[in-house]
C-alpha cells in the first residue's frame, strides 16, 4: 500500500458518519437547510469531498441521516421509573420531540418530508414504535392502535412545528422581537377583528398572550389521552 493510500484510508476512517452527521447538524441549525452543502460540509470537517461521499452519496441521504440522528437521541428517554403510567412515558415522548424540534428549526419539515415521502424509513417507525407501544399499553383494542397512535403523532409534529414557526417568524418581524412581543402582537391583532364575524377569535385574544407553550402543547396531549383512554373497555 503507498503511503497516499494509507493516508486516504487513515482519513477516511477518522471521518466517520456520525461525524459527518454532527457537523451537518451544525450547519442546519446555524445556516438552514440551503447553508448545508457538501463544500461547507468539507470546510467544517477539513477533509475532501471524497471522504464524505464515503458515506453518504448525496444531500438527501445526510438529511435523511441526520433527521434520524436528532429523533433517536429526542427518544432515547431514561427508562422510567416501574410505577410511571403509559400516559405519563407517551408525555415524556411527546415532550422529547417537541423540545427537539424548537431546538431545530429545520427538523419539522425535514418530519413532515420523511413522513410523506419515505415512511418506510427509519424515522416514521421510530416514532409510531415509541408512541404506539404505550397506546398498547393502555389497553386499547388492537383495532383502534393505529388511529390512537396517528392522532398523537400528528399532533405532537404539528404542535411542536408550529410553536417552532412561530419562534422563527418572531425573529423575522424584527430585530430583537421576543415570543412575548410576538404573541402580544398576535393578540391585539386578534382584538381588533370585527366582532360580528370573529366573537369567539376575540374572546380567546387574551390567552394567546399568556399562555405557555409547553403547558398548552401537554395540555393538548391530556385531551388527545382522554380520547384515547375512553376506547379501553370496561374490564380494563
Amino acid at each position: 500500500m503507498t503511503t497516499r493510500a494509507r493516508r486516504t484510508q487513515r482519513r477516511t476512517e477518522a471521518l466517520s458518519r456520525e461525524r459527518i452527521v454532527k457537523a451537518a447538524v451544525e450547519l442546519l441549525d446555524t445556516a438552514g437547510e440551503g447553508g448545508l452543502t457538501f463544500r461547507a460540509l468539507t470546510e467544517r470537517l477539513a477533509t475532501g469531498p471524497g471522504a464524505i461521499y464515503w458515506h453518504v452519496a448525496n444531500k438527501s441521504e445526510l438529511l435523511d441521516a441526520v433527521t434520524d440522528s436528532v429523533v433517536a437521541a429526542a427518544l432515547a428517554v431514561e427508562p422510567a421509573d416501574s410505577g410511571d403510567s403509559p400516559q405519563e412515558e407517551i408525555r415524556a415522548v411527546a415532550l422529547g420531540l417537541f423540545e427537539a424540534i424548537e431546538e431545530h428549526p429545520w427538523l419539522a419539515t425535514q418530519l413532515a418530508t420523511q413522513l410523506s415521502r419515505s415512511p418506510w424509513q427509519s424515522v416514521a417507525p421510530r416514532v409510531f414504535e415509541s408512541v404506539g407501544r404505550q397506546v398498547r399499553a393502555l389497553g386499547v383494542p388492537e383495532g383502534n392502535w393505529f388511529t390512537a397512535t396517528s392522532a398523537l403523532v400528528h399532533y405532537t409534529l404539528g404542535a411542536a412545528g408550529q410553536n417552532s414557526a412561530n419562534t422563527v417568524n418572531a425573529q423575522v418581524l424584527g430585530p430583537g422581537m421576543d415570543r412575548a412581543e410576538f404573541l402580544g402582537t398576535v393578540s391585539r391583532a386578534w382584538e381588533e377583528l370585527d366582532p360580528v364575524e370573529y366573537p369567539f377569535t376575540r374572546a380567546v385574544a387574551n390567552h394567546m398572550r399568556e399562555h405557555d407553550d409547553r403547558e398548552q402543547f401537554l395540555a393538548g396531549i391530556d385531551l388527545v389521552l382522554t380520547g384515547i383512554t375512553a376506547l379501553r373497555s370496561p374490564a380494563e
